[in-house]
Order: structure tokens, then sequence, then C-alpha cells
């Protein structure tokens, strides 16, 4: 049981406590732990009652149920909720726009419990004529619906690779050679499948031994002779196995890491990569290419799009990597509504080898987030400067902020502000439903900021919840190019903004990318992981990583923009 999962049951109950009208103290109090408690650094398995209580935002009542959790893995409270809630009303709280007010109204006076009949009643026009919902109401709950019924049976990055993992760990006990292989190994933000290639003579006897773990389930019509296809439980996303004799281990791999555009790429033989592959066995998969007369591209790039072009003037040993990296730029703290103080994130920064660590905490603006007031600015800036002294010159903590870009375009500071800090990232976390023009021409402006030196996260997307509002990529790209913005790779695998399809544009018009973990914790360096994979599968190279700059190099770069102001 993690923290994670631990506030979950307790968000989720505050949830159905106010769907089934609850008592609105007793919701209150679970909503403020539950927000309090995501904050904070301690392992809440490990600790007593005395110290649950001690805890900001826990009460006695609440520290209980969280024992209660800890003890059994599930809260009573919880339980005696779902019973009383159809699954199609559960199913409405991941709609964006509708709380639980908006949902117990839908449900009780409506008798809508189920997600088909919501949009039944949306396209009717039922749902905007109901008072406290209107057209615009209406919509949003429509084009939630079409979004989350595209995100059926997908897995984020993350949880696409722990799964794949936890069973490649199974597997290897069984078969003399496994790999993932798939979207997971081509890095994919969203994955539809899980797939693997083992290594057997013995078809038969593989899927007898994988249809004996309890854990993953058959679809016989899917299935083949040779490819075991189900699910593993409570997953949606699509399992797949594929069995290759031990002398086509290598092709199948290949074949089964590439899109099939990739694989029709014809070479200076005459024949395509997948005619190659299948006709001669290979001993590794760069040999496919050399057959073919094709140069070898890394499976992360392997989608028919623009590899073979960005082949003719690099090399592989050009994509950026997480070696490459010499520092991390958008992080948060304690200061804001990071889990970790400054010196905690600080100090991991270093021990990860990096150089130079980037606090970019909220700006005043985004109260919800504890953004830094003026007065909290100068206290950070006086621990930087004492933690600088401690460090020495071998690794610097560097000045920044993520300033909210306000609903015309400035930034949220004044000019006497923003020109304290090293640099500034500009993003955009409200008002998220302009249209195209007005969100395009919200972000020019922000970018045209002399003081912004970052655009983070470009379209806010939250990846299977929340699609990203609506802009013209090349118009926000060209003006980078024209202010020398560089343009962050938000590395969270709940975002992966801005979308890897345009990063090869951003380089043709010589706009560096930051990959950037929007770490709140000190674990959430790691995700620096999934912003290398889809930086790499657009082909970002080393020379066009912003935080592939060294110290020395970050502090002239930075210096250098700051006298031209």
């Amino acid at each position: 049981m993690s923290n994670t999962e631990i506030i979950d049951i307790l968000e989720l109950t505050a949830k159905l406590m106010e769907l089934h009208d609850g008592d609105a103290f007793k919701i209150k109090s679970f909503q403020t732990a539950a927000f309090n408690l995501d904050k904070t650094s301690e392992d809440l398995t490990k600790l007593s009652f005395p110290e649950l209580i001690k805890l900001p935002g826990v009460g006695k009542a609440v520290a209980g149920k969280v024992l209660q959790i800890v003890e059994t893995g599930r809260l009573q409270d919880l339980d005696d909720l779902l019973a009383q809630t159809p699954e199609g009303v559960l199913q409405m709280f991941r709609i964006k726009g509708i709380g639980a007010k908006k949902i117990r109204m839908l449900w009780r006076e409506l008798g809508i419990d189920t997600i088909r009949d919501l949009r039944l009643a949306c396209e009717s026009g039922e749902i905007a004529r109901i008072k406290g919902f209107g057209e615009k109401t209406q919509q949003a709950i429509l084009d939630s619906l079409v979004f989350l019924e595209n995100q059926t049976g997908k897995l984020r990055m993350d949880k696409a690779e722990a799964l794949a993992n936890m069973l490649l760990d199974v597997f290897e006990k069984e078969f003399s050679r496994v790999e993932i292989t798939g979207q997971v190994r081509q890095k994919a933000e969203e994955v539809e499948t899980v797939q693997f290639v083992i290594s057997t003579a013995n078809p038969v006897a593989a899927f007898a031994f994988l249809n004996s773990l309890s854990y993953l389930e058959q679809n016989v019509i899917e299935s083949t002779p040779f490819v075991w296809r189900g699910q593993a439980s409570g997953y949606e996303v699509m399992l797949e196995i594929v069995t290759a004799a031990p002398g086509q281990f290598e092709s199948q791999l290949f074949i089964h890491s590439a899109a099939e555009k990739h694989l029709a790429t014809t070479g200076s033989t005459g024949w395509t990569l997948l005619q190659t592959s299948m006709a001669f066995p290979a001993e590794a998969e760069e040999a496919v290419y050399q057959r073919a007369g094709l140069p070898y591209v890394v499976p992360e790039m392997r989608e028919g799009n623009h590899e073979f072009v960005w082949s003719q003037n690099h090399s592989p040993n050009d994509l950026v990597t997480w070696d490459a990296l010499r520092g991390i730029l958008h992080n948060h703290s304690t200061y804001s509504d990071g889990k970790h103080s400054l010196e905690q994130m600080a100090t991991y920064c270093r021990e990860l080898g990096f150089q130079y660590f980037g606090i970019a905490d909220h700006s005043q603006t985004a109260s919800y987030a504890h953004g830094l007031e003026p007065y909290r600015i100068r206290q950070q800036h006086e621990e930087i400067d004492r933690l600088n002294e401690q460090f020495g010159g071998s690794f610097r903590i560097l000045k920044g902020i993520e300033s909210d870009i306000l609903g015309d375009g400035s930034l949220d500071y004044d000019d006497e502000i923003l020109a304290s800090f090293d640099y500034v990232v500009a993003s955009v976390h409200s008002n998220l439903s302009m249209t195209s023009e007005k969100a395009t021409a919200r972000l020019i402006s922000a970018i045209q900021n002399p003081y912004t030196t970052i655009l983070g996260h470009p379209t806010g997307r939250l990846l299977l919840a929340r699609a990203g509002y609506p802009i013209d990529y090349k118009a926000v790209i060209d003006a980078c190019a024209e202010r020398g913005v560089v343009i962050e790779i938000n590395a969270s695998p709940w975002r992966l903004d801005i979308d890897w399809r345009w990063i090869q544009y951003a380089i043709s018009k010589g706009v560096m990318l930051s990959i950037n973990p929007d770490a709140h914790e000190m674990a959430g360096f790691h995700d620096m992981h999934y912003g290398v994979g889809v930086a790499r599968k657009g082909g970002l190279t080393k020379n066009m990583t912003f935080n592939a700059l060294t110290l020395k190099e970050m502090e002239t770069y930075l210096q250098s923009r700051r006298q031209r102001i």
C-alpha cells in the first residue's frame, strides 16, 4: 500500500460522500486530509496513530481511517458507498466539468446512471435545459465523453512499462530469451498493446505456461497458434505474446518493434525492411538495415515518418540520452506544492550526477499550489544563496519560477520581480477552454515577454484524462524561434508535452528543447527517462537539448540573455 493509493481511497470516499449528500464536515475532513497528505514525504504505512494526527490536516477520525486502509487494504466507508453507487455513475467522475453535485442531480433527478444514457441526453439537448447546466456545460460533457471513449483500452507510458516489466520478470524464469517489444519499446506515450517476443521451440508448451498464470486470461478468438492474446487482471489494455523459434528471434524482435510504414520502407536493394527481415534470419537488428541498404534506426524512431530523412544528417549516437543531460530546470519544492524541501531536492539532484538544479516553484496566482508571494521569493533566493555557498562551484541551484501565463498572455509578476530570476518557465494552468485563436495568441504574448526563457508544457494536456487546449503549433514554435525561447518537453508521464511529433519542426526553426520532469518530489526526477524516450522518438539531438548544456555554458547563456533584456 503506497501513499498514493491511500490518498486515492480518501479522495474517492470524499467524492462519494458528497454524491450521497453526506455530512459536510466529514466530507471536508477527508478532502483536507487527502490534500495535505499528498504533500507529505512521510511513509504513511509506517506511522502510528499519534504520528498521523501530528500531520497537517489530519484529525483523529481520518487518522483512524488511514490505519484501517494500511492494515486491511480497504476502507469500510468506501465499500459501503460503492455498494450504493451504480458503476455508470462512478464512471461519471472521470468527466471534466462536472463534480459530485451535478452528478447527483443527473442521477437522482433525471435517473441517468450510465455513460450511454448521459451521452444520449446530451445529444438530445436534455442536459442543457437543466437548471445550472446550459449549452456550454452540455457541450463540455459531450466533448469529454468522446475523449474518454477514445482512451478506452489504453495505458500511459509509465503504467504500461510497469506492467511489461512485471510480466518480464515472470517470463524470464520460464523462457531462454524474452524481450519487450511494440509500443512500450517504441516509447509510445499511450499504449494500446503490451507486447513481448519469447524464444521457444514449443509454442504449445508456451501457451500452457501462460494459461497456468492465474492473472492472465487468454482471448482464444484473437489468438493464433503462434501469438497468445489476452489481458492481465485489472488491465483493459491488450496483452500480446509472440512466440519465435530461436533462429527467428531477432527478426521477430525487429518486426514487432516497428510501425508498418517503417517496415514498408524500401532500401537500395529494392527490398523492403519487412521483406528483408523475413527472407534473411538476422543475428541482430542492425543486420536487417544493412542487408536492406538502409541506415540503422533506433526502436523509438521506427514510425515511418521522418526517420530516414533525419538519418541523412544524423546518426543514432547524436540522439539525446539521460547521460547527456547536465541539469534539470523545472522542479517544485515545499515552497509551493512540492513534497520535499529545496535542499532535499537540490541534494538529490546532485547525487544523481547533475551539475545544476533549477527550482521553478509556482507563481503567486497559483494560490491552489501555494504560489510564491514576493516576500517568499526573497526568502527562497536567500536560501539558494546559502546553499550554493555550501555546494561550492561544481554544483549550483538556479533561481527560476514557473510563472502562470495569465488570461491576457502576461506573466504573473512585474518586471522588477521577473528580473530577479535566472530564468522563467511560462506555463498555462487556468482558463483552458479558449478557442485555438485565443489560446495561440495568449501563448505568443507570453513568448514575446523578454523574461520568458522556457515555454512550459505548451498544451496543458493530461494523457488519457484531458485533451490539451488547441493551439497553432507552427505559430507558437515560430514565435519561440523569433524570440529565442526554449520549448519544454515535460517529462511527466501524465503530460509528455510538447508532443514529440513537433520536435523536428522546432529543430528546423532553430528552437532548443528542454527535457524537464516537473518534479514535485525527489522520485519525480526519474520521470526524465520518459521525457528522454519521447525526445528520442522525435529525433531530438544532444546539441539541440537545452539542459544538455554544461553548468558553465548554462550560466553564460542565462547571463547573456539577461543582458539583452
